[in-house]
């Protein structure tokens, strides 16, 4: 009865008779964080197998591409030397990129047991630092005009969020939320980096900076200033006149020069130019030459 009991239970706990076990797979971390530059182990971990030699596979999920990462005992692809397999199974990256960041997944075929393959996928992420953003910043607005401030950076991750700062003081989001800015009108948007003023007054003056933050860092913008100034009206309007004026005296000044003939063509049309001739019955004064040549001709007819 006994050995009928023990072939049961042989049965039960190992069905094919030389194969036992099933191996399975864990992580000490299933979304490792890093900085960029940085190393990072991926933990994977075989907690139950009885074949002393498994394959072992890394794969690099990215864009919905798959590529090996480590495969036929040796590093592969864009890790190639700067990354190991550490124990049996676990992966160490050196001088981690921002490309970096996607899942990988660690395969394991055990061919001894009764459970041949595992697998467990690992989500990496690079956090990268943000780089001085670019700002722009009105120089100069005329009192209750509207204003906007920008301010932008595009390499740091996950992506940055944004604070203004006036003469080193902290800008709220809404400038109705703190009395200290009770005489300005503005709305700073953290997520997109851009302060907008309805309508500037005089205490807008100052000097401006952005800070761009993440969870790896933080970088600023150079300072630059912005002057809200009063609108002269009485200046602008005579300053209207003294133009206006000027152009009517432009005006009259080539009326009257047009009246007077400045501006006649004196070429005639397709003749050409010739002096006029003598008119008849005008005296004019004759030379010696004509004086003599009539005396000699008188002298002729007498003779």
């Amino acid at each position: 009865m006994s050995k009928i009991v023990s072939s049961l239970i042989l049965l039960f706990f190992f069905p094919s008779g030389c194969l036992t076990g099933a191996v399975n797979l864990k992580s000490s971390n299933r979304n490792p964080v890093v900085q960029e530059f940085e190393s990072v182990e991926l933990s994977c971990i075989i907690t139950d197998s009885q074949t002393n030699d498994p394959r072992i596979e890394w794969k690099k999920i990215q864009d919905e591409q798959t590529s090996y990462v480590f495969f036929d005992n040796k590093i592969q692809g864009d890790l190639t030397g700067r990354a190991e397999l550490l124990g049996k199974t676990s992966l160490k990256i050196w001088n981690v990129t921002r490309t970096d960041s996607a899942l990988y997944r660690c395969e394991v075929v055990a061919r001894n047991d009764r459970k041949e393959i595992d697998e467990i996928v690992i989500e990496l992420t690079v956090q990268v630092k943000p780089v001085p953003p670019a700002c722009r910043v009105p120089r100069a607005v005329p009192v209750g005009k509207a204003a906007t401030l920008s301010c932008q950076e595009g390499e740091g991750y996950p992506r940055p969020h944004y604070s203004w700062y006036r003469n080193d003081v902290p800008l709220p989001t809404d400038s109705r939320a703190n009395p200290r800015f009770r005489n300005s009108s503005f709305l700073l948007n953290p997520e997109t980096g851009t302060l907008v003023f309805n309508a500037v007054h005089k205490e807008d003056s100052g000097q401006y900076y952005c800070i761009a933050s993440n969870d790896a860092g933080s970088a600023r913008c150079e300072e630059q200033d912005m002057e809200v100034y009063d609108l002269n009206i009485s200046g602008i309007i005579g300053g209207v006149l003294v133009v206006l004026t000027v152009l009517a005296l432009i005006t009259a000044g080539i009326c009257c020069a047009y009246r007077r003939g400045y501006f006649i063509n004196n070429k005639q049309n397709g003749e050409s130019y010739k002096n006029p001739g003598k008119p008849d019955g005008v005296n004019y004064i004759r030379t010696d030459e004509e004086v003599r040549s009539r005396v000699r001709s008188d002298l002729t007819k007498d003779t």
